[in-house]
Formats: structure tokens, sequence, C-alpha cells
């Protein structure tokens, strides 16, 4: 284990320790916020002491050339609005009050890039409680993040992912403990791997998430683009329709250092953000996402007269949204290099009407190029399989390769994984596009069409073990065996029986 993994677990282990200020009290959905923000203004902090330090040992006692050494710094910290002057005070009332201006004070020292992002997060709120149990638990806080294990100067821990990993490491463990909401902020690990590596990112490409939730997912496709060329010519960009979520997907960017970002808070659907001009949307190289299934008030209302035509296709049923979400991404993509990801239940495979004229639609126009069932209980919130659709402008041929990955994982009580084998065979087959026995098979339009445009997997992918033969005269031959092995037993025991004095 290297020096990085160590640091990384012990500040993983010291970052979950400090929930444990709010456990029994508060509930997970609500206090992951003030933990993770509490992280954000923690290293920021650090960050910008570690470097003032470091610019006093450099140039001596010269305070104003210090001063304008700091604005060099990517983040501005304000007097008094940094971790250690509001752990100073934690004996002090007025806890909440204090953070919630300090974070203020930091959005306006940096409008540019936090505008808005504490607007959610009130550390002054009734959700921890009357003013004394507030104060308490609050001081509690600070008094966890002033730990030493929780140090996060760059002269001690080195490098920036370690706090963008255990930042990511809390998002997981609270998408783990939040039951259904977590589907709204957090992909599993390996699906976001998975996703990404199908979409082989390229230096210069620009990505969108429109569902971005805490970012991992964007974030994933960035680090993949980074780990193949050392380059950060990408750039990222996301909508994200709640606002705390998309708060901690801006905080999340920062900590990562992907400061080439654009997210945007609001309903996809219903206002697109990502925009050329006021009447057209963005196009991208590669657009990812995993959006919330079958949502039942998507914007069915505004859909006829979208001034995007994102629903040319057709509108999606009123109740279940999954195909407004995949319209939208469709028409986002670049008319050269666009392909796409997408996480949807299985019902987007089959159901009819209009969902199964869209389907048509988009099979006939030859942007299908892959369907990939996945296992149960992969995704947090919910126990049911799901699967991945990849699309693309413009494919290698007109065929739909379909992989049934859904026997594939680790076993998990409550939660199922996939593992590094499991995602490989995934990512070769889709390369080989060819068909492999009960895991893929490649079919043509005429067969999609055969099948109605039906694309549910166990139509293509024959996963049926047949039963191996029964030789009946074997059976019996055993059984007679088994018999007389059975009489003489009894003989036996009779025997014994009638020793001990037993008739």
């Amino acid at each position: 284990m290297s020096k990085n993994d160590i640091a990384q677990n012990t500040i993983n282990a010291a970052v979950w320790a400090a929930c444990d200020t709010f456990r029994g009290t508060v509930d997970p959905s609500i206090y992951k916020d003030y933990v993770l923000t509490m992280l954000f203004l923690k290293y920021i902090s650090d960050v910008w002491q570690d470097h003032y330090d470091g610019y006093k040992t450099e140039y001596g006692d010269h305070p104003e050339l210090i001063k304008e050494m700091l604005k060099n710094e990517r983040f501005v910290l304000p007097p008094k609005a940094n971790f250690y002057a509001l752990h100073e005070q934690r004996h002090a009332a007025g806890n909440g009050e204090r953070i919630d201006k300090a974070l203020h004070a930091i959005e306006e020292a940096n409008i540019g890039k936090l505008r808005d992002v504490f607007q959610d997060i009130s550390f002054n709120s009734t959700k921890l409680g009357d003013e004394a149990q507030k104060n308490d638990i609050l001081r509690h806080l600070l008094e966890d993040f002033a730990k030493p294990a929780l140090n996060l100067r760059p002269s001690r821990i080195g490098q920036l992912d370690i706090i963008g990993n255990a930042y990511e490491f809390l998002i997981k463990n609270f998408a783990s403990s939040s039951g259904k909401k977590a589907g709204e902020f957090y992909t599993p690990p390996e699906v976001s791997a998975l996703m990404a590596q199908l979409m082989d990112p390229q230096e210069g490409d620009e990505i969108s998430d429109p569902t971005c939730g805490s970012g991992s997912l964007l974030l994933k496709v960035g680090r993949l683009i980074r780990e193949r060329s050392g380059s950060r010519k990408y750039a990222l960009y996301g909508q994200e329709a709640i606002g705390s979520t998309w708060a901690l997907a801006k905080m999340n960017m920062f900590l990562h250092g992907e400061d080439n970002h654009r997210i945007e808070w609001g309903d996809t659907i219903r206002n697109p953000k990502l925009l050329d001009s006021e009447a057209s949307l963005k196009h991208f190289d590669i657009v990812v996402a995993n959006p919330p299934f079958s949502l039942e008030k998507w914007g069915h209302e505004g859909a006829d007269t979208d001034k995007f035509s994102r629903f040319r296709r057709g509108v999606p049923p009123r109740t279940k949204g999954d195909y407004a979400f995949i319209l939208h991404m469709v028409e986002t993509m670049k008319p050269r290099t666009g392909r796409m990801a997408v996480v949807v239940p299985h019902g987007v495979l089959f159901r009819g009407a209009a969902e199964g004229r869209l389907r048509k639609q988009l099979i006939d126009e030859n942007l299908l190029e892959i369907v990939i069932g996945l296992p149960e209980k992969l995704f947090y919130g919910t126990g049911i399989p799901a699967a991945i659709l990849v699309f693309r402008k413009k494919k290698a041929d007109d065929k739909v390769l379909f992989i049934d990955a859904s026997r594939d994982y680790e076993d998990g009580k409550n939660q199922n994984s996939l593992r590094d084998a499991d995602l490989q065979r995934i990512l070769d087959t889709a390369k080989a596009r060819a068909n492999v026995d009960k895991y893929a098979y490649l079919a043509s339009p005429a067969e999609i069409a055969e099948n109605d445009y039906n694309l549910n997997i166990p139509r293509y992918v024959d996963t049926f073990e047949e039963e191996e033969e029964i030789d009946l005269m074997a059976v019996r031959r055993e059984r007679l065996e088994l018999k007389a092995e059975l009489a003489r037993l009894e003989e036996q025991m009779a025997g014994y029986l009638k020793e001990l004095g037993y008739e």
C-alpha cells in the first residue's frame, strides 16, 4: 500500500467519523450537506493557510507582497471567513449564524466560481434542533474537522485527488444509507467507469451530463482523459434540477481541480440551460446520464411546443419521462463525433404505444448502437435491474449489439457491484461487436423489425442452459443399490437391538 493509499484511508475514516456528530439526531439525507460543505470549507482554509505560510517563509515579513501573491490562488478567502476563525469561537453562542456568514463571504469573494452555491445550505437551520442543540452539534462538527487526521494542507497530503476522493467516498456512503433519495445524487462508481470507457473520451472533447447529480459521472469521464493523455484539455458541462445537489456538484468539481466546467441549476426538460443561443441547444462530443427512472411529472404539458424541437419524433407518455431525457440527449450530440450513454429501466426496452414508436424511430435512424443489461441491486435506492443504452451519430454499421451482463457481478448483502473482470468483459464485447454464446448478439435491423422493435434482451441473447439428459436405467440401478443397502442396515440394526435386549 502506497503512502497516498494510507493518507486516503486515514482521511476517509476521519471524515466518516465526523458524521457521528449527527447520527441519531439528524437524518443522513439532511446532514450529508453539512458534512460535505464543512469538508469543502476546511480544505480551502487549509490550502490558503498552507500557501500563506509558504509565502511567509519565502518572502519574510512583507504582508503586502504576500497579499498580492495570494490573489493568484484558485480561491480568495476573506479574513475571518475561514475554518480556523470559526473553530476558535466554537464555544460561543451563534455557531450556525457565524458559519453561514463565513460561507456567504466566501461566495461573494469568489462570485464567478461560487455564485449561489451555499444558498440552499444553512447551518443556522432548525433542522439541527433548537438553538442549544444546534450550537452543540456544530461545535462538535468543528472539533471533528480540527483533528490532526483532517489536516488537509497540500504540504501534508500532496495530491489534490485525495480530497476529491474523500468527497466521493462520503457521497457514496451517504448514497448507501439514503434509500430512494440516493438515486438523486449518485451513480455507482463502477457504472460511471463503464459508461466513461464506453464513450472513449479524447483530448479536446466537450462532455455533458444533463442530470448530473453530484457530478461523479462527469468526473469519471474527465479523469479517463487525464489518465490516458495527461491533458486537461476538455470541458465538463452539467445541469441539475435539485439546488442542494447542484451545490454538491459545484464543490465536487473544485475539490477535484476541475476548473474548466459549467454546471447549471435548473430542470433540463422544462428549462435547459446548456445553450449556444436562446433558440439553440449546445452540442457535445459526449453525453452521459443516469436520469431519474420513469419520472411521472417530467414536463409533458410543454413538450408539444418545445422551442428546441426535442420531441419532433413524438412526445413521451405523460407519466413516464425516460424518453424525454433520451430525446434531449440525442438532440445535444454533435453531428459527427456525438455519442451518448444513458442508464434506463428495462421498461424503456419494450413498453409499447408512444414509447414503442419513439424506439422504432431512433432505431430506423440508425442511432442505437449497444444495449447492455446490468445486474439487479446495482443502483442505490432501487433493487431493479437497469440497462445502458449507447447511441452514436455516426455508426460503423447498421446493427445493434445486445449484451446480457446481468449474471456477472459480486453479490453483496444489500448492494451488488460489478468487478473489474465484469467491466472488462463488457468493454471487450462492445469493442468486438460480435456474437458471444449466451452473452451477446449482434442483431440486424431486419431482426429487430421482426421483433416489432422490442429490445428486450432475452429476445436476442439466449441464456437458456439445457438440462443434462437423465439416464433412467442408471437411476433405477442406483435406486436398487440404495434399497439393498437399506435392507442390510435394517438387518444390522435388528441384530444390535437384539443384543441389547430389545425384541
